[in-house]
């Protein structure tokens, strides 16, 4: 995926990652997480194995709703969007809007 999105080999993934692929994986691990708890799990083959269902159960989701994760196109980068933020922010303290 960094290939296909060109994502520079020192920054993560996730700076470039659609919304919803991010969702996805924080939907997986927060079910790995209950299950854990649930299930007393303490092994961590056992949670590993959990988290590995999880993930193919979320990506058949959205297989289903005819998302394919690995066509999606990649995202702003987080950076830019930051500096962005930071830019206006300054530029809106120096110039506010009258009410």
């Amino acid at each position: 995926m960094k290939a296909y999105w060109k994502v520079p080999e020192n920054r993560p993934l996730a700076d470039f990652a659609p919304t919803i692929i991010l969702k996805a994986k924080d939907f997986a691990t927060e079910i790995t997480i209950f299950n854990a708890r649930e299930n007393s799990m303490k092994m961590e083959e056992a949670i590993s194995h959990e988290h590995i269902t999880n993930n193919e159960a979320v990506r058949n989701t959205l297989l289903e709703r005819g998302i394919r994760p690995e066509r999606l196109s990649a995202a702003e980068d987080v950076k830019k969007i930051e500096c962005r933020l930071v830019s206006e922010e300054k530029k809106s303290l120096k110039k506010p809007e009258v009410l």
